[in-house]
């Protein structure tokens, strides 16, 4: 709505233009455009007021009611004659989402009224200081020229509040009701239940228990998961780039090679090679006399063996990017250090390391965020097992990310999927957020 005042001298005399376009705005969205005599985005807004108006009134009031109730009318046989007729019901789902949108666009027609009478004030504070408004033609040339780039980022921000922002509100407001797989809709409705989910989710010994348990496990996982991924591509960036090493291109496709291939085709060759009984690795160890390991039958053994696997899909990836670091180093400071009598482990230390930690570090952060929420590797390898009796649907190996799956998609826990998500999306939003803030990288370009 913001324009720049491009237009030439106004030869208006000075009056209050501010106050009555304003107000003719309050009262109608558009109308202290048309005030201002820009006629075409005028009426355009007040076409955005008419379907506003026309909304508020047919449907918000549905929507709140749905939203308010998630309905009313379950799924009846009602007898028409001598026979009994299924009477379809309220779907609770359908309604609290035709609701969310509903609230949506009123909300951002909102925004649009409150936006509309600012540039009707603005636009007339100009008229006063005999600035002519600008014609639609000089508001689009503008925009073209200064907003294009909001105006191509607008596009995905559309996309990431219907795909991503409006999922996380849904999963919110299901947390709060008893939706299970026995409280389907539409032969069921689904009720208000407050905080009950979380109570019990977080009190009753049984849930309490696993929910701790995988949390912990979740943190423990995405730590090591972290630090093998990214100190082994550090150490074969090193080996890589060494001094005198030959076939170094040859070094570089070998060590890709496991990235290149997909993951889960490599996660399943993997569950096969840790096979207990038919498991190459175990058969090699049985003919050099070892014996033989529960790679995935044992809980210790199975965590460890994700963790393995993990470092081998993993680490090529910081490898390539670390390589890419390294040649940005400037060699005088490894002179410097030379001439100063610097040892190699010593230049290891105290250059290339910080140097790559510096570019380095928000990539760790998100891998780390990543990690948490890995559930192809964790569900492919293990699906979650081996099985703990004293977990509520969740096995050894569980991940929250694995073991809300399993509630929602296995046992129709929608609820209490609800909540765990929940949980997952304020840690990792907190901890993102503030570790990234605290980088060193994003301070020198807030800085900037």
């Amino acid at each position: 709505m913001q324009q720049l005042a491009i237009g030439s001298k106004y030869p208006e005399p000075s009056k209050k233009f501010r106050k009555k376009a304003a107000l003719l705005s309050v009262i109608a969205m558009g109308l202290g455009q048309i005030y201002n005599r820009q006629y075409v985005k005028g009426f355009l807004l007040l076409a955005f007021y008419v379907y506003g108006i026309f909304t508020a009134v047919t449907s918000l009031p549905h929507a709140l009611w749905a939203l308010i109730t998630l309905g009313e009318t379950e799924t009846h046989l009602q007898k028409v004659g001598r026979l009994y007729k299924q009477v379809m019901g309220d779907h609770s789902i359908f309604l609290m989402v035709e609701s969310l949108i509903t609230v949506f666009i009123m909300l951002v027609l909102i925004w649009l009224y409150i936006a509309g009478i600012k540039d009707a004030y603005r636009t007339g504070k100009l008229r006063e200081e005999g600035v002519r408004p600008n014609t639609f033609k000089q508001t689009l040339s503008f925009v073209a020229a200064y907003r294009f780039p909001h105006i191509v980022l607008a596009i995905p921000l559309l996309g990431v509040v219907f795909f991503t922002v409006m999922p996380i509100i849904f999963m919110i407001l299901v947390a709060f009701t008893d939706f299970t797989r026995e409280t389907m809709p539409p032969a069921h409705l689904i009720n208000w239940e407050g905080l009950q989910a979380f109570k019990e989710l977080l009190r009753t010994k049984a849930w309490s228990h696993t929910f701790y348990s995988v949390t912990l496990w979740t943190f423990i996982w995405a730590f090591f998961a972290t630090i093998t991924g990214y100190f082994g591509g550090f150490a074969a960036a090193l080996l890589v780039q060494s001094k005198g090493i030959r076939f170094r291109s040859f070094w570089r496709t070998a060590f890709i090679l496991p990235f290149a291939i997909p993951m889960f085709v490599s996660t399943l060759i993997m569950r096969n090679i840790f096979n207990g009984q038919f498991g190459p690795v175990n058969q090699y160890l049985g003919m050099l006399g070892i014996a033989k390991a529960p790679w995935l039958s044992d809980p210790l053994w199975a965590k460890i063996t994700l963790i393995l696997v993990n470092f081998w899909l993993s680490f090529p990836v910081s490898m390539l990017m670390i390589i890419g670091i390294l040649s940005t180093i400037p060699r005088d400071m490894y002179e410097a250090a030379d001439i100063d009598g610097a040892s190699g482990s010593q230049k290891t230390r105290l250059i290339t390391f910080p140097m790559v930690m510096y570019s380095m570090a928000p990539l760790i952060i998100m891998q780390f965020v990543a990690n948490i929420n890995n559930f192809n590797i964790v569900y492919l390898l293990t699906n979650g097992k081996p099985l703990n009796g004293d977990f509520q649907f969740a096995g050894h190996t569980d991940i929250l990310i694995t073991w809300l799956f399993k509630l929602s998609m296995e046992q129709g826990k929608y609820n209490y999927a609800s909540v765990i998500g929940i949980f997952i999306f304020i840690v990792l939003s907190v901890f993102a957020i503030w570790n990234v803030r605290r980088t060193k990288a994003f301070k020198e370009e807030d800085a900037s």
